[in-house]
C-alpha cells in the first residue's frame, strides 16, 4: 500500500485557501467599490444651477381664466374652483 505524499496533499490544500480567497476578496472589493459609488454625490447634483429670480405676480385675471377653463372641461370641480378662486383674489 503506497502512502500519499505529504507535500502534494499540502500543496492541493494551499490551492484551495488560495483560491478561495481570492474569490473573498474580489468579491469584498466589488462591495466596497459599490458602497463607495453609492456614497459620492452624483456630478449633476453638485452642479446645480442657481434659482432664477422670482417672476413677476402672475395677472389674477388670467389665472382665473385658466381655473374656469379647467372647471368647463371638468378638471376642477365647483368646490375645487371657488378654492382656488378665493385664494388667487385673496
Amino acid at each position: 500500500m503506497m502512502r500519499r505524499r505529504p507535500i502534494a496533499r499540502a500543496a492541493v490544500r494551499t490551492t484551495a485557501v488560495v483560491g478561495t480567497a481570492a474569490v473573498v476578496g474580489g468579491h469584498m472589493a466589488n462591495k466596497q467599490a459599490a458602497a463607495a459609488q453609492q456614497q459620492a454625490p452624483a456630478p449633476e447634483a453638485q452642479a446645480q444651477p442657481a434659482p432664477a429670480p422670482a417672476a413677476a405676480a402672475p395677472d389674477p385675471i388670467a389665472q382665473l381664466t385658466q381655473l374656469a377653463a379647467l372647471r368647463d372641461s371638468g378638471a376642477l370641480t365647483e368646490e375645487e374652483f371657488e378654492a382656488q378662486k378665493a385664494k388667487i383674489l385673496g
